[in-house]
């Protein structure tokens, strides 16, 4: 095990099998999108009488309202958003995240930890770096399945340039660490597992839910504006072809905030059990 950053690896090591195994199930849900979205043209999927899709299935295509589900984009954006993908990631965030200071707190071995020269600061960077390098994996597979797929499909090709492919690999990322900023803060501030594993559900479960309402029922719309996915769009992102900055910044900022907050509460309390 590499010995410079010990708490980094430690946590990575620790999980790795999950890890593993969380990654193979992200390619294997990715190509299973691509597969389905090459084998039946996505507006054969909704065309039951004639019908297209409801408005509010734009919370499944990862749009803001420009893109259908019934469309390459949509249905690949809805392999971005899927609950099974949205599960993939707050498993990783919430298990890394509680395990970075919550856990230890909970089982008494942070005061193992503390008792050596280890800072406040260090601790929660390695921790924090992680999370990070686990979700990036995570996303980095999803990425690179759907642009593989793009890449081997000509028809879906004219829809969804490559260029598209990577930006929604990038807003995901963002997405992760909106997630991850405040999980870790909550690890931070708490002293059971749960705490944070809850905090982690209900920004993403309970987000995504919120969003859908958001889109379904007007008198609920301003509610969109407090969910990750009213600025989470991969599927905007895989049909304009490029970041939407302003959306990325505002789940990057999300992020950051959590993780000063985090180290603000962790440097002040107390890390006894």
């Amino acid at each position: 095990m590499n010995t410079r950053w010990p708490l980094l690896w430690l946590a990575l090591h620790r999980r790795r099998r999950m890890l593993v195994a969380l990654m193979v199930g992200m390619v294997a849900f990715e190509a299973l999108m691509v597969v389905v979205a090459n084998t039946i043209a996505p507006g054969q999927l909704f065309s039951a009488g004639g019908k297209g899709p409801p408005s509010a299935y734009r919370a499944f295509s990862g749009s803001g309202g420009d893109v259908s589900i019934a469309g390459y984009p949509g249905l690949l954006g809805a392999g971005l958003v899927h609950p099974f993908w949205i599960a993939m990631q707050l498993t990783a965030i919430g298990a890394l995240a509680a395990a970075a200071v919550a856990a230890d707190v909970e089982s008494g071995t942070i005061e193992l930890i503390v008792v050596r020269p280890v800072s406040r600061n260090r601790l929660l960077a390695e921790r924090t770096a992680a999370v990070v390098i686990a979700a990036l994996a995570l996303n980095a597979a999803a990425t690179l399945t759907v642009a593989a797929g793009v890449w081997l499909s000509p028809d879906i090709h004219r829809d969804v340039p490559l260029s598209g492919v990577f930006a929604a690999g990038l807003m995901g990322c963002g997405f992760a660490l909106c997630l991850a900023g405040p999980a870790l803060a909550v690890s931070a501030w708490g002293s059971r597992r749960a705490q944070v594993i809850g905090a982690t559900i209900a920004i993403g479960a309970v987000g995504f839910a919120v969003n859908f309402i958001a889109l379904a029922w007007s008198k609920a719309a301003p509610l969109r504006f407090i969910s990750p996915f009213h600025y989470y769009t991969p599927g905007d992102a895989l049909a304009q072809g490029h970041v939407l900055w302003p959306q990325l910044g505002v789940l990057v900022g999300v992020g950051v905030v959590g993780l000063v907050l985090g180290h603000t509460l962790l440097m002040k309390r107390d890390l006894a059990p």
